[in-house]
Formats: structure tokens, sequence, C-alpha cells
């Protein structure tokens, strides 16, 4: 995302906890600075994508933190939280930051490792629509789906959450519809050809299918992400009074293969639990009709 910004040309200052991350932006013209302290004093806009609220306590509120720059610079200040949090810590941390003079947006974003890549990600934001309407350009360096979903902050994390119930659901039913497919013994790549086309088509189908034919559970989004998203999901719908059964069955799952030290593997690696149900798994076939897998 930061070398899609660079690529349109904005001037960027880069940190990150972990430092060598950073290289590679540097090389392409970003400027490092040794904190995020240092990082807001010279900046307009500070964008966050980090792994869970706490990060984000860390980098906004901690010693070295976006808060501690100078007070005079910081009512100019506009946050852009791009993580995946629950909508009620993100209207905590916009609440906490307004005690600055800090603005804030939520910006979660859905279009996984491709999307951010080639800068072509839905961003879902919450917040003042005068800001959104201000970061725009900024917004569509990353991505080509953009849309102001509400006037709080935290209603873009709403509308992330139901992208990764979503998300997760797809998920799940293109495991059980290869394990199927599998079960028939017909050929596994000819079946996705056939059907992603149809009304049966879907990104996940098309961008991950091949993935579970290869055997290729490298992370996009791992399924240690996934179960935080999962547990947002539940914890919001459990406040909001909506069912959500085939969530709740998907995250006991991915606790399973979490448990079994499958955890930073792709999410869609839940087909492993599937094939452990039912004792075969998904792959090329053979002449007898099995996976050699």
């Amino acid at each position: 995302m930061a070398e899609c910004l660079l690529r349109s040309g904005f001037d960027l200052v880069v940190w990150n906890r972990t430092r060598d991350k950073c290289l590679a932006l540097e090389q392409q013209g970003a400027t490092h600075m040794a904190s995020p302290a240092q990082a807001a004093a010279t900046a307009d806009i500070i964008i966050l994508c980090l792994s869970d609220a706490a990060a984000i306590d860390e980098v906004l509120f901690g010693p070295a933190g976006v808060v501690c720059a100078p007070a005079d610079h910081l009512a100019e200040l506009l946050v852009i939280d791009m993580s995946t949090i629950s909508p009620a810590a993100s209207r905590a941390c916009q609440e906490r930051l307004a005690g600055y003079g800090i603005t804030m947006l939520d910006a979660p974003v859905s279009g996984s490792r491709e999307g951010a890549t080639q800068g072509t990600l839905s961003i879902m934001v919450g917040g003042d629509s005068d800001r959104f309407d201000q970061v725009r350009p900024l917004l569509a360096a990353m991505g080509t789906t953009l849309v102001h979903v509400g006037a709080r902050c935290g209603d873009g994390q709403t509308v992330k959450l139901v992208n990764q119930l979503l998300a997760s659901g797809h998920t799940l039913i293109m495991s059980e519809a290869l394990l199927f497919a599998q079960a028939g013994g017909v050929d596994l790549e000819k079946t996705l050809e056939a059907v992603s086309a149809g009304a049966a088509g879907s990104w996940m189908l098309t961008n991950r299918g091949p993935q579970v034919i290869r055997r290729d559970f490298s992370p996009a989004f791992s399924i240690d992400l996934q179960i935080k998203s999962l547990e947002a999901v539940l914890a919001v719908a459990w406040d909001n009074g909506a069912p959500v059964p085939t969530t709740a069955q998907l995250y006991q799952y991915y606790r399973a293969l979490q448990a079994q030290g499958l955890g930073g593997e792709g999410h869609h690696a839940v087909i492993k639990a599937l094939e452990g149900l039912a004792g075969f798994k998904v792959g090329p076939i053979n002449n007898q009709g099995k996976c050699d897998q």
C-alpha cells in the first residue's frame, strides 16, 4: 500500500515496528523516521495498518507514539486507520485522539495481498464526509472502490466485519464444494473453470480455489488474523442480537486448526478441518480415483 502511494507521487515518511520492512520503501524514495512521534511531526496525514487494537494503542499513545509529536502540530493531523478492529475499539480510539485535537477516519480494506500490491483494494470509510472527500485522492492510490459508509468513526469497521463474515463464509462453502467434487472423482481444475464464470462464481473461488487444489496455503490473510476478525464479528453480533450460526461454526474450525499449529497458514486452509472430517484430501486424482496428497 505504501508502494502504491509512492508510485502515485505522494511524499512518504515511514515507520514500522520491524525496521527492515522499511528498507525497500526507502530505496523507492520514502524517508524513514525513528518513531511514530517523529513521523507525525513532519506529516499531515498518518496512515495505520496494524494487526490489532493493542498495536494501534501503542503506535498512537505509547511513549514515542503519534500524540507525542509537538502539541501545536497535533490539531492539524488526520489519522486514517486502515486496520481491522472492532467498531467499539475504533470509536474509543477516535474519542481519545479528539482530546488531542486530532481527527480520525477508520478505513479498513478488502482485497487481500493482491489488491494491496495492485492498488485495487476496496476501502470502506467511516467518519466525517468532508475529511473523506479531502483524502479521496490519497485513498485512490491504494484502492479502486472507495465508499463512505457512515458518518461515525467505526462504521467502516462494521462494514469490514460484514466483509469478513462474507469472505469466511465463501471460504467455507468453497471448501465443501471442492471436497464434494473430489469425492465425485471429477477434475478439480476443470470444475473451477466450469463454475467460476456462472452464478456460483466469486472472488474467493477464483483466487483461492486454485491455491487449495495446489495445496498452497501461504498466507495473504492468516488463520490467526481471521480468528481475530471472527471474534469481533461474534462479539458485535451478540451485542446487536444478530444470529450468525455459520460464522460461529467456522470460528470453531479455525480454532481447531490454530490448536494444531496452523495459525500462520492462509485462512483458506480451513479445508484441512473439513478434510479431517471427510477422511480424504483435495488434490489431483490418481488412476484409483484418490488424491495422492
